[in-house]
């Protein structure tokens, strides 16, 4: 499998477990994304998408948009959509 850099973790809110990221291409709900920074390495499928406390099942170039994570994440961390083509 080979992944493509889609942005990057701007700001993580630990109490509610939500990160809130930069993107620099497009993301979906059901998208299987892979988080990686200094102590940061994980995937996990996107289960939910927000832009300004609206869902969304999609987001793009641009836009800043809400992610639930499932561990904590960092300010910088890469975040990478797995596509499945190598």
């Amino acid at each position: 499998m080979s992944s493509v850099r889609i942005g990057e973790v701007t700001h993580f809110f630990n109490r509610i477990g939500v990160a809130v990221l930069a993107l620099t291409d497009t993301i979906r709900v059901g998208d299987t994304v892979h988080i990686l920074g200094h102590s940061t390495d994980f995937r996990q499928e996107v289960k939910s998408l927000q832009i300004e406390h609206q869902p969304v099942s999609e987001a793009g170039s641009g836009q800043e948009v809400a992610m639930k994570v499932e561990r904590p994440v960092h300010p910088r961390d890469a975040v990478f959509k797995i596509t499945g083509e190598d």
